[in-house]
């Protein structure tokens, strides 16, 4: 059991690197055509949008309502084109403080 679980650790960082050093290395290689980039732009939304609905409401969390709230804010930064680091802080923060406050 240790053993395949250390292979396993392995094999996901290896996978990782090559992944994070693809990237670079091919970015100079392949060319996409803009259909093709825009789809790939909208499939990060569609990531996104759906990690925002399946941490909405975490079935053993007792946010309540400040995650959601937390959320709505990210939502609305997005939509408005926040960058990402203002989003999800602001996400946080909004968050933080509902539970703070107790409002959660």
């Amino acid at each position: 059991m240790t053993v395949a679980l250390i292979a396993g650790a392995v094999c996901l960082a290896v996978g990782t690197f090559g992944f994070r050093f693809a990237g670079p290395v091919l970015r100079r290689r392949l060319t996409f055509p803009p259909r093709i980039a825009q789809l790939l732009e909208i499939g990060s939304v569609v990531l996104l949008t759906a990690l925002a609905v399946t941490t909405l409401v975490p079935a053993d969390h007792r946010a309540r309502f400040a995650l959601p709230a937390g959320v709505l804010v990210a939502a609305i930064l997005a939509w408005r084109k926040a960058p990402l680091v203002v989003v999800a802080l602001a996400a946080a923060s909004t968050t933080a403080l509902l539970r703070l406050a107790g409002v959660a």
